[in-house]
């Protein structure tokens, strides 16, 4: 065995005992008749004394020679450290070498292996097998383990199953761009890596799994930020003969297994609210419920007056900033630069002060009373030494400029605290969304989406106005799950094809296999599929899944340790019947 302990383990009550440790070397001090030497591993970190009158000659010269990352292995007697380290488990011993050896050397690493390092993220991903030496990669890495353990372990004692599904599928609309595999065998044709494994957890429940779940790497071809890669994890589950209550009963029973496991903190019930609740009230789909600076529409106490950005905007709305009140004109002047930017696209932005008095300071006194200011205040809860900042125009483009102002103001005022959880669910989402350019109708879920029952006679009359039998858990202002009660028989999937302006043969040739099942006797099943990279990272208190993914990719999609993606020769292309016909 390269070693008898691991470097975390050893303290005062293994004294004067014999010990062999391997790891890497974090450290060395020399001291002239004294060389320390930190050893790390996994665990943690021992210290190595080699002592001129103590240590074998040969062992004591041999350890003048390592340095930053060697690999070694040691024998010795654990001894009482002199100089306690509190801060560590092992900090109370010390290990006096009496043997050493180097299994490898090594270059001096491109940035210091501690847990504040000079390395910039492009050089940490460029080397990331040396970023994973690092606490702060190792234990993010840890963590996502646990709680992946942690849902293993949830869902199998309810006899959920897990089952795996396949990589190499048929491409199919789901709303993103599909990463599509060249098929040797099949000359000209193409697998597609699964966006989800949606269509199949349905097969399962036609083939009576009755409980199915899986831990699966989903892959989409988008556009990348902080919070999102193009191979990802979901935990992906599906159950039959259910309503939606069931689902939900038993998905915010995991979450809150896993905020109390995980974070030792107990959740109350859920609240549930509504697609068109959380719009209103906090202008997008995913509400941050941590704080309040919740939406008050002003167009009853505001287009009654002589100003006429306001009397003609489809939607005046405005928030209540806590206790900004005391913002200078320079810290306004920001703020209104800031929702002018193109990533916000506001025109401009209205501001009203509640002073402590209880009169109002606004940037439109011109043409509003204070009985005027007074109803905004009334309307969106403002205190005094509050601030309300007040935005206008089309209603869902104002909603969406407001709410990234809320999240902003949130984020500047310390609202959003990583050790705080207000999870929730959002329902009744609709079930068809018009996409502006071509006139057609798109499932905002999937096509498998089931709509609400007492919903089905407006997809006829007025399919924008049909609910869909699907709901989304959100933590902390992001969307870590979703899901839905799906379509079970095939004339109502048939009916839901039509109306997103599949014709029969197009149905028939993208999803022909799964409407040939539910001929066979499908049961009324749903599912829900949480984001795991998300959902780790929020757990985990960050706001970027990057550290909790052992290899991730950079902003472009690129793997820069690997260099991938990359060419492939002409051999290959050839034998694939691939040509290529790149344009400059």
């Amino acid at each position: 065995m390269y070693r008898s302990h691991n470097c975390g383990e050893l303290n005062a009550s293994h004294i004067n005992t014999e010990v062999t440790l391997a790891g890497w070397v974090q450290k060395s001090r020399d001291k002239g008749f004294m060389n320390w030497v930190d050893l790390r591993d996994r665990y943690g970190i021992t210290q190595l004394i080699f002592d001129e009158s103590r240590t074998e000659k040969t062992v004591f010269e041999l350890a003048k020679t390592l340095g930053r990352e060697f690999v070694i292995q040691v024998k010795g007697t654990v001894i009482e450290r002199e100089s306690k380290n509190t801060t560590i488990p092992t900090g109370e011993i010390e290990i006096l070498v009496s043997e050493m050896t180097i299994l490898n050397a090594a270059l001096t690493p491109p940035f210091t292996i501690e847990d504040e390092t000079d390395g910039g993220e492009d050089i940490r991903m460029k080397y990331r097998y040396l970023d994973i030496r690092r606490n702060p990669v190792k234990n993010s890495l840890l963590f996502r383990h646990k709680v992946a353990m942690e849902v293993r372990k949830y869902l199998s004692d309810l006899d959920f199953c897990e089952v795996e599904t396949p990589y190499l599928i048929k491409s199919t609309p789901e709303g993103a761009r599909d990463f599509v595999v060249p098929s040797r065998m099949n000359e000209g044709q193409f697998y597609a890596l699964p966006q989800s494994p949606q269509t199949f957890k349905q097969l399962l429940m036609v083939g009576g799994m009755d409980k199915y779940f899986q831990i699966v790497k989903c892959f989409r071809d988008e556009d990348l930020r902080a919070d999102r890669q193009p191979e990802f994890t979901q935990i992906d589950c599906e159950m039959a003969f259910v309503e939606q209550e069931d689902i939900l009963n038993v998905f915010e029973g995991l979450t809150r297994h896993l905020l109390k496991e995980i974070k030792g903190v107990e959740v109350a019930k859920f609240p549930r609210i509504t697609y068109d609740y959380a719009m209103k009230t906090y202008g997008n789909d995913k509400p941050d419920i941590r704080f309040g600076m919740e939406f008050g529409e002003l167009n009853t106490v505001a287009q009654h007056k002589d100003f006429p950005v306001f009397n003609s905007a489809e939607l005046v709305v405005g928030i209540a900033v806590p206790g900004a009140g005391n913002y200078t004109r320079k810290e306004i002047d920001a703020l209104i630069d800031w929702v002018k930017r193109p990533q916000i696209g506001a025109l401009g932005m209205v501001y009203v002060k509640c002073n402590d008095d209880g009169t109002y300071k606004s940037s439109v006194d011109k043409f509003y009373d204070q009985d005027d200011l007074a109803q905004w205040a009334k309307a969106t809860q403002a205190q005094a030494g509050d601030m309300i900042f007040v935005l206008s125009g089309p209603a869902n483009k104002t909603r969406g400029q407001l709410s990234a102002l809320r999240m902003e103001l949130a984020t500047r005022l310390g609202l959003r605290k990583p050790d705080e959880f207000a999870p929730l669910w959002v329902v009744d989402f609709p079930l068809l969304e018009l996409d502006e350019e071509s006139g057609r109708y798109h499932a905002m879920h999937h096509p498998f989406t089931s709509p609400k029952p007492e919903d089905m006679g407006l997809l006829a009359t007025d399919p924008g106005k049909v609910r869909a039998n699907a709901y989304d858990m959100v933590l902390n202002g992001n969307e870590i799950g979703g899901g839905s009660i799906r379509i079970h028989d095939k004339a109502t999937q048939e009916l839901m094809f039509k109306y997103l302006g599949f014709t029969p043969e197009e149905a028939k040739a993208q999803f022909g296999f799964l409407m040939d099942a539910f001929q066979f006797g499908a049961p009324p099943h749903g599912g829900l599929a949480f984001g795991l990279d998300r959902l780790v990272a929020i757990l985990g208190g960050q706001e970027t899944i990057r550290d909790f993914i052992a290899f991730p990719k950079n902003n472009s999609g690129r793997d820069v340790m690997i260099d991938a993606p990359s060419t492939i020769d002409d051999a290959q292309l050839k034998e694939l019947h691939i040509q290529l016909n790149i344009q400059a």
